[in-house]
């Protein structure tokens, strides 16, 4: 398992977490996610094998928001 810290911007409510929360943790691979909105930022945890950085960048974009790897 890997672990990758993603900002995320556009997350304005709790709804949005949610949102982000759903799609992370809907996606083959990923284990779990922790959603921060007052730190604009996604905490995953995923299987290289079965999932990449890139596919969850453009899953959190695809529902809406703006997403890059921290770091």
């Amino acid at each position: 398992m890997t672990t990758t810290k993603f900002h995320v911007d556009g997350m304005t409510c709790g709804g949005c977490v949610a949102s982000v929360t759903r799609v992370l943790e809907a996606t083959p691979g990923v284990a779990s996610s922790q959603v921060d909105l007052a730190g604009k930022s996604a905490l995953v945890t995923y299987d290289p094998a079965l999932t990449s950085v890139e596919t969850l960048v453009t899953r959190i974009t695809n529902a809406g928001f703006e997403a890059r790897p921290a770091g």
